[in-house]
């Protein structure tokens, strides 16, 4: 009984508290602010972070708009960002509680202040009130087209308009999505290769200056040339916390690139040795054809059976070949090879060979971490099919 009263209790706090944000009506001196902050030193945080800031003085408002927000708890948290449909969605915090994070992780964070009337600025504040409702929180992420940071260009494009104009004479070049990404995240890091075996076609192509603000950095320097019928949406910028940018450097045995190389020379001296004694490591030739061939049935499940925007139209397949997953046990055994094998084999030299090409004249993207897989997977298949008869 005293549990249901007190639950009662809650509820009805609960209740009151948003009735009462539905009555509030901000001061003149109420502004609203983007917070834009600096990147982190795990993956999730390479890209740094963006959010909505509301304080007004005078009725003691200075609360944080996140939509940032995700949890990895969530029933399938990780089977759902497989398949594409990973939920985010906006929360809402004290500006101190949100601060104090950044001031615990030693991360820049900077403010920009809209340049509003108060009529605009209550509107603006009522959005979020409603957005930030139960029924209209949560969003379908996308990490280049619907995230925190893309978002805040949505919105301000959504609540003024044609009055709202994104000016692009900032930009020295267009850059690729893919080129955007790796100013981020260092192509010689873990993250970056699988990025780059996972992100298809789509990526490889010319992002517009509204496009660029899935980047917090970017979102940040385009408010500063955005305007609000043809004046500064910035009113004046402040930097709250200053730290220097979190360096993202690492021990090279723990790169891809060292472990690329040990195995390239490990297959190099096996392949050696085969040669000069007659042998063939069949473990070598199966532990490379069926994990190549995993790695392409994995790409073709990204870009066929998913919701993923940017694992569309990947290529990577065509020298990552589903089909060697299969290959892997016919190359294990010591005889009985099928007659077409060897077809097979200049079948998948020529994948490698097309997709160096495509590379080349810059049709599509790979990481250069790959020519030493591909080194690895040529020279097997070279020695399979001379020893073959």
């Amino acid at each position: 009984m005293k549990r249901t009263f007190y639950l009662l209790i809650l509820l009805c706090l609960l209740s009151f508290k948003w009735t009462f944000a539905q009555q509030i009506t901000l001061s003149d001196k109420a502004t609203i602010s983007v917070m834009t902050c600096g990147a982190g030193d795990v993956l999730y945080y390479s890209f740094g972070h963006s959010a909505f800031r509301v304080q007004d003085p005078a009725q003691g408002i200075d609360v944080i708009y996140n939509y940032g927000t995700f949890d990895f708890n969530r029933p399938n948290f990780y089977l759902n960002f497989t398949k594409g449909k990973l939920i985010y969605s906006l929360s809402r915090r004290s500006f101190d509680r949100f601060l104090y994070e950044y001031e615990l992780d030693r991360r820049w964070v900077k403010e920009q202040i809209l340049n509003l009337t108060p009529k605009e600025t209550n509107e603006m504040f009522q959005f979020f009130e409603q957005n930030y409702l139960p029924e209209n929180r949560e969003y379908l992420y996308d990490p280049l087209f619907n995230n925190c940071s893309s978002i805040t260009g949505v919105v301000l494009k959504n609540q003024f308009g044609s009055r709202i104009t994104f000016k692009d004479h900032h930009l020295t070049e267009q850059k690729t999505f893919r080129n955007l990404v790796h100013e981020f995240i260092p192509i010689n890091s873990w993250g970056a290769f699988g990025i780059d075996l996972a992100f298809g076609g789509i990526t490889d192509r010319k992002a517009s200056a509204v496009e660029q603000m899935f980047l917090p950095y970017y979102a940040h320097e385009q408010l500063k040339n955005t305007t609000i019928d043809d004046q500064p949406i910035v009113k004046r910028e402040r930097t709250v916390l200053e730290y220097p940018e979190v360096k993202k450097g690492s021990i090279f045995i723990t790169t891809p690139l060292f472990w690329f190389l040990i195995l390239l020379g490990l297959v190099i001296a096996i392949t050696y040795l085969d040669r000069k004694h007659g042998f063939r490591s069949k473990i070598l030739d199966f532990s490379l054809f069926f994990l190549s061939g995993i790695a392409g049935c994995f790409i073709l499940l990204l870009w066929l059976a998913t919701d993923h925007e940017v694992t569309r139209f990947n290529l990577n397949f065509i020298w990552l070949l589903p089909f060697n997953t299969y290959m892997a046990f016919i190359v294990s055994k010591s005889t009985g090879f099928p007659k077409w094998l060897k077809t097979y084999l200049l079948v998948a030299l020529g994948g490698i060979v097309i997709i160096i090409l495509l590379w080349t004249f810059g049709i599509h993207a790979i990481s250069p971490l790959n020519l030493f897989l591909m080194a690895a997977l040529s020279i097997r298949y070279l020695f399979l099919y001379n020893k073959i008869k």
